[in-house]
């Protein structure tokens, strides 16, 4: 197939470029480089099936493909709430320009969405009929809300016009090509251990995150585009639940060196628990996590500690 995958040359979007390269179809990467680099996707550009396009997806695009993967967007609270207004903007109008090319085209469509729907929630853990506790008005609004917004411009496209849609929410995801700067508490604690600096810890280190494997959480997406049961939304990610102080003495533990925990006041709306109920993601894609924190972490650390090198 010709899939276009937008954000690609992120985080999550490099890693899912890879894995559709390898399984022998077209891809057509979109990115703006706002918050992705081409570092993440240099090693691709020598495959004939890989195309790069600079483009913002908040501008309309065209393309003759038979898939869409929506992955455009910040995704860290320092990065989405540097310019809010924009972040929301790539949430809805990336929406509806993919929706549009979906609907014109007749290519599925994936959108990228986000266990943040859920805010901070009163039902532990998540499943995808709880709709969530969002502050429409924060500061994490702009991220939040952009993506409930997305999720139902995907399902009124789908209701309305009949486009062949598919729906994640992803929670907490961390492995290698993260942005050493994104603020997202995996690559924080990492990048401070290996640098020597006090790790930052918010609030008094209880709340909990569930933490899944990127080549996991990869797994789940084209799972789900894959199959014709089901449109979604289906969580996707690690059950495992972690409280900050335990996430944050397993580096050190890894890491080693001079680091101290320091505390600091909790950033608003930031959610007490995060873990999802994946229920639905074994009964309908037979997918769950493989790779453990431990293994994860090592791999992770490995990352960093070669790309800090360089700088």
């Amino acid at each position: 197939m010709r899939i276009l995958v937008t954000g690609g040359a992120g985080f999550l979007g490099s890693h899912l470029c890879e894995r559709l390269l390898k399984e022998g179809h077209e891809v057509i990467c979109l990115d703006n480089y706002f918050t992705g680099f081409k570092r993440n996707i240099v090693h691709l550009m020598d495959n004939a099936n890989f195309e790069l396009m600079r483009h913002d997806v908040i501008d309309p695009f065209k393309a003759e493909v038979d898939q869409i993967y929506n992955l455009a967007c910040p995704a860290s609270p320092p990065h989405y709430q540097h310019n809010p207004i924009k972040t929301i903007k790539t949430s809805v109008m990336g929406a509806i320009n993919s929706l549009g090319l979906a609907k014109r085209t007749g290519a599925r469509v994936f959108q990228a969405s986000t266990s943040e729907v859920y805010g901070d929630p009163h039902v532990h853990p998540q499943p995808e009929e709880y709709w969530g506790n969002v502050n429409p008005i924060g500061i994490r609004s702009c991220y939040d809300e952009g993506k409930r917004a997305a999720e139902t411009l995907f399902y009124d496209y789908h209701r309305q016009n009949g486009v062949d849609i598919r729906i994640v929410r992803i929670f907490n995801t961390y492995g290698p090509r993260m942005n050493p700067d994104d603020g997202r508490v995996v690559s924080n604690f990492i990048v401070q251990a290996l640098r020597g600096e006090d790790i930052t810890i918010y609030g008094d280190g209880s709340q909990t995150r569930s933490f899944c494997y990127v080549d996991d959480l990869i797994e789940g997406f084209v799972r789900l585009m894959d199959q014709n049961e089901i449109v979604g939304p289906v969580n996707i990610g690690n059950p495992g639940e972690f409280t900050m102080l335990e996430l944050a003495e397993q580096v050190l533990a890894k890491v080693g060196g001079p680091s101290k925990l320091t505390f600091h006041a909790l950033p608003g709306d930031d959610p007490k628990q995060r873990q999802p109920d994946i229920g639905l993601a074994q009964e309908k894609l037979g997918w769950e996590p493989s790779v453990s924190l431990d293994n994860g972490l090592d791999l992770t650390i490995k990352y960093f500690r070669e790309l800090l090198s360089k700088s």
